[in-house]
């Protein structure tokens, strides 16, 4: 992402760069400086201590604004980077754990412990069962297994969405505690 962001800046004509004879000059703290031609506003640039960004060059007077170039590139990276900090914590992610109506004690506890471990570190669980055949007529049997497992891990995870039969699937979501 880092390098359509840089494309991104490149796209931002700064002093001689820029192309235009005339523009409308924008100051550093936000009022108008009127419309300028590149010569004057290049100096009036220098003078203040600032480059000159192309902000936008459509319509019939493109517009500068004075800025410290090297800060507002600092910035927009920086909220970048916090941003996708936030997309990184809202968007965790999700383990499908597949269980039987009849699983064995020793399957169910080792799912049991990975599950835990997952759920501590942050992540959500889709519990799921496949009846198949004629497992569809016990579907109470397999919807206590969903909710033993939920039950198991009641400390680190709580049960988001109750068991739904879905065709032949039975599904379930966990999510993990927050701890204040």
């Amino acid at each position: 992402m880092e390098v359509l962001n840089i494309a991104k800046e490149k796209d931002m004509p700064i002093n001689d760069q820029i192309r235009v004879k005339q523009m409308l000059v924008i100051g550093p703290n936000g009022e108008q400086l009127g419309i300028k031609s590149k010569d004057e506003a290049l100096t009036l640039a220098s003078y203040a201590g600032f480059d000159l960004v192309l902000i936008n060059d459509k319509g019939e007077n493109p517009v500068c604004k004075l800025m410290d170039y090297n800060k507002f590139k600092y910035e927009k990276k920086k909220k970048l980077k916090e941003s996708q900090k936030k997309q990184k914590e809202n968007n965790a992610e999700t383990k499908e754990y597949r269980l039987s109506p009849n699983i064995d004690v020793h399957d169910f506890n080792t799912k049991l412990t990975n599950a835990r471990k997952y759920l501590e570190k942050g992540h959500k669980i889709k519990l799921s069962i496949r009846f198949r055949g004629r497992e569809m007529q016990f579907t109470d049997k397999g919807k206590e297994v969903l909710l033993r497992f939920a039950d198991e891990l009641k400390e680190v995870g709580a049960l988001e969405s109750a068991p739904v039969l879905d065709g032949r699937n039975m599904m379930a979501m966990l999510s993990p505690v927050k701890n204040k």
